[in-house]
């Protein structure tokens, strides 16, 4: 039956119109979601990038942040969508709730659930899967990946930019290279639908011992980076400094070294704060260490209220704050974060 004879078309024998079908009411939500979505498509670009700042401004290092709003075709087979003869979307503009995507790669699988934490800290949380943990409680290896239900907290002030986010949620999915690396092929293969059924079983077979193994790799990166956060090389004798600032990798030991317990930030985002370290005129290991020394670390991480493990660099960042207030939210180099930084100062108590 196309749209046209659903509820307002009326029976050859000239009778009132007949009653709107369920398969009519979700064809118009496709129609609806199609009118809509560039709307939608601009709403996923802002939580990816509202996302990705939250991920900067925390110091968590990540791979990627990437978004992806969700097809017409593919949101009218979803309205389609049945149990027991019932729609399981029986309001799909409201019901199905991936039309925005974003997705997070880390590195390692302990920052995944340092983003979630963060995200659960910053936005509002409707649902959280550990995909992972699922099928790990089943017995089984397979696929592994955080999926979280967000949207933007009513109590909070955000900019203007994000306002329009507000009637909007977004799925997002958190997961680590390796993960992403698995699943993407497992995804690729299973739904091209190419393989004879003689072959599947194999398959299942070989596809749950490849989820074995990658979680034996993904434990074995998180206890590389342990390993060689204590122990990272000074800069090679032969380096050529082009100015004064402390080196990306003299930084990110020391901050290994005094922050033991933060995960390891970005590569950029310890070339970032040793560009405001210079601002200030600090430009050696031993005098960031003498003028932080007198913060005390632990009350900071107090009065800040953290409810996810803060990176290294956002560690430095709010020792920086706490030592020089206003002087810090002056630097040319945080003329990007005032507003931000101004807040956390305030929540410090400084001035």
């Amino acid at each position: 039956m196309s749209d046209s004879d659903g509820a307002g078309a009326t029976d050859e024998g000239g009778g009132p119109p007949s009653e709107p079908t369920e398969t009519s009411e979700s064809s118009e939500a496709a129609q609806a979601y199609a009118a809509a979505r560039p709307e939608v498509e601009a709403a996923t670009a802002l939580f990816v990038e509202m996302v990705t700042g939250l991920l900067d401004e925390a110091g968590i290092n990540y791979l990627s942040v990437s978004g992806r709003t969700k097809s017409v075709a593919s949101f009218a087979a979803k309205a389609e969508r049945r149990r027991d003869g019932e729609l399981l979307y029986p309001d799909p503009l409201a019901d199905i709730t991936d039309q925005i995507g974003v997705r997070v790669i880390t590195y390692v699988h302990d920052d995944v659930a340092a983003v979630a934490e963060l995200l659960a800290e910053e936005l509002a949380v409707l649902d959280d899967r550990d995909m992972g943990l699922e099928t790990a409680r089943s017995g089984r290896f397979g696929y592994a990946s955080r999926h979280l239900l967000v949207a933007v907290d009513a109590s909070r002030t955000v900019p203007p930019a994000y306002e329009g986010l507000r009637r909007r949620s977004a799925s997002v999915q958190i997961r680590t290279v390796l993960q992403h690396a698995w699943a993407e092929f497992e995804h690729d293969i299973r739904y091209k639908g190419t393989v004879p059924e003689e072959h599947a079983h194999d398959l299942d077979r070989r596809f749950t011992l490849a989820a074995g193994l990658i979680e034996l790799a993904d434990r074995e990166f998180s206890a590389i980076r342990d390993r060689l956060q204590m122990a990272l090389p000074a800069s090679p004798p032969d380096a050529v400094e082009q100015d004064s600032r402390i080196s990306t990798q003299d930084l990110a030991k020391f901050l290994a070294s005094k922050y033991a317990d933060a995960g390891w930030s970005r590569t950029d985002h310890y070339t970032w704060v040793s560009g405001l370290l210079l601002e200030l005129g600090i430009t050696s290991v031993d005098a960031l260490a003498e003028v932080i020394a007198p913060v005390d670390a632990a009350g900071l991480i107090e009065r800040m209220g953290y409810k996810y493990p803060p990176g290294a660099v956002r560690r430095l960042d709010d020792a920086l704050l706490a030592t020089f207030g206003t002087r810090y939210l002056d630097l040319e180099g945080n003329a990007h974060r005032r507003a931000s930084l101004e807040g956390r100062l305030e929540r410090l108590g400084g001035s």
